[in-house]
């Protein structure tokens, strides 16, 4: 059976639509690669994003296997034809890249490559990657590139959708990037209150246990050990700043410890008692975790900063096929339907777009005197 690559309108529809698909750079990236390659019927694709030391921030190929890949080493420089697509914004198509005068040789274990199509890929005028395919799977006379003008045009409306892609890939990662931040600098200021609120607590009673030293040395010897607890609390406030102030920990620890982590946290730092369960959990997609986290986050948030709540408790499980969030509290509650007639959204519709973004649903059951109750369910885990 012959080998048809796939064409016509449909197939490029399936491209463009694959890279619109994903948020993480990397994943366009392989994405942009993977469609190139297989829309043009070439043997080998390949993508890098520069940087600014004459080498690539990232670099991505396609057709080559990952032992393959190990053996041929280090990156490429920017040089030869790389360094033309990338700096002279110009489409090159050769029918045998190793004959002409820019090409320097591959490593030893670099596939052997022929007829080659490359160009760069812009946003404005900036080139912020190079696109290139390699060995046209077609017969071909000897000198001729497999590649035609119609897989250079196609490989150009490609390259516009990718930097569409890859811009909005990055935007994503930065605003991620900018929310931590966000958030960090919250937590931090959270635990700076809780923090001075000991440390005044603690100062106030040393004096009064130097005045009563004199007159009366049992009640200084508790106002002493009341200062004694109050030092130790304080200690452990700071600790528990030193470790919630460290970069978000999804990609290295998961979603249940992250939860985990920042309730004990939160429980420290305030007097409401906030507690944490989660029980037969699996790994979720990057996006999926990052919004369970947000609205646990938003959640904990309004019921301590606003809810005035004695206990807070936080619980993610298996449900139904589904992965289920519910953060419940007994603080002051609210009319849901009166806060949105009078603008007082309390983060809820943050919320539900940050569940819906990534195919849940969210759910408020609350009442004044009767507590909150937040729900978001998504598929999977």
């Amino acid at each position: 059976m012959s080998h048809r690559p796939p064409s016509g309108l449909a197939a490029v529809s399936a491209a463009l639509l694959a890279m619109s698909r994903h948020l993480e750079v990397r994943d366009v990236l392989k994405t942009i690669v993977a469609s190139a390659r297989e829309l043009l019927d070439a043997e080998y694709a390949a993508l890098g994003v520069p940087d600014d030391h004459g080498g690539f921030a990232q670099f991505v190929v396609d057709g080559v296997s990952d032992e393959q890949w190990k053996a041929i080493g280090p990156l490429p420089r920017q040089h030869g034809i790389l360094a033309a697509m990338l700096h002279g914004a110009k489409t090159e198509r050769l029918a045998d890249v190793r004959k002409d005068p820019r090409f320097g040789g591959w490593p030893s274990a670099h596939p052997d490559m022929s007829d080659f199509l490359g160009l760069p890929i812009r946003d404005g005028d900036e080139t912020i990657g190079a696109l290139f395919l390699a060995n046209k799977r077609c017969p071909k006379p000897e000198g001729v590139c497999g590649f035609t003008a119609e897989d250079e045009e196609l490989l150009s409306i490609l390259a516009q959708h990718a930097a569409i892609a890859l811009t909005n890939a990055r935007l994503y990662e930065r605003s991620r990037e900018l929310t931590i931040a966000e958030e960090r600098s919250r937590l931090a200021h959270e635990l700076h209150d809780a923090v001075s609120q000991k440390l005044f607590s603690l100062r106030l009673t040393a004096q009064a246990a130097a005045t009563l030293v004199d007159r009366d040395p049992a009640r200084a010897k508790g106002e002493l050990q009341q200062v004694a607890a109050l030092a130790a609390e304080a200690v452990d406030e700071l600790r528990a700043a030193v470790v919630e102030l460290r970069p978000a920990a999804l990609d290295e620890d998961g979603l249940v410890a992250t939860l985990r982590t920042q309730v004990q946290v939160l429980d420290r730092a305030h007097t409401a008692r906030v507690t944490f369960t989660g029980t037969g959990v699996r790994a979720l997609p990057a996006a999926q975790e990052e919004a369970l986290l947000r609205v646990t986050q938003e959640a904990l948030h309004n019921a301590l900063r606003h809810a005035d709540a004695a206990h807070v408790d936080v619980s993610l499980a298996r449900h139904d096929g589904a992965t289920l969030l519910r953060i419940t509290d007994d603080g002051r509650g609210f009319e849901p339907a009166a806060t949105r007639r009078a603008g007082r959204h309390l983060g809820l519709v943050s919320m539900r777009d940050r569940a819906s973004g990534v195919g849940g649903r969210l759910t408020v059951e609350s009442a004044p005197g009767k507590g909150t109750t937040i729900e978001m369910e998504i598929p999977g885990g």
